[in-house]
């Protein structure tokens, strides 16, 4: 699965980074290296905990096969 995330740079310095299609879903690090391995530990929780307690997914994913 692929998600699109944002980054800003925080007032403290840190990266800011949010997984829109998630709500709630972000983290920060030091740098962007950091704050992407972050985002990518907190969107993996975000989808377990969704699935676990049976809450909808904000965002449709199928997967089709098409034959040509």
């Amino acid at each position: 699965m692929k998600f699109i995330v944002t980054l800003s740079k925080g007032e403290d310095g840190y990266i800011l980074v949010e997984c829109p299609s998630l709500p709630g879903c972000m983290t920060q690090g030091k740098t962007k290296e950091e704050a992407l391995i972050n985002i990518k530990e907190a969107i993996e929780l975000s989808l377990e905990t969704r699935k676990a307690h049976t809450l909808p997914m904000p965002f449709e994913v199928a997967e089709v096969e098409v034959a040509i």
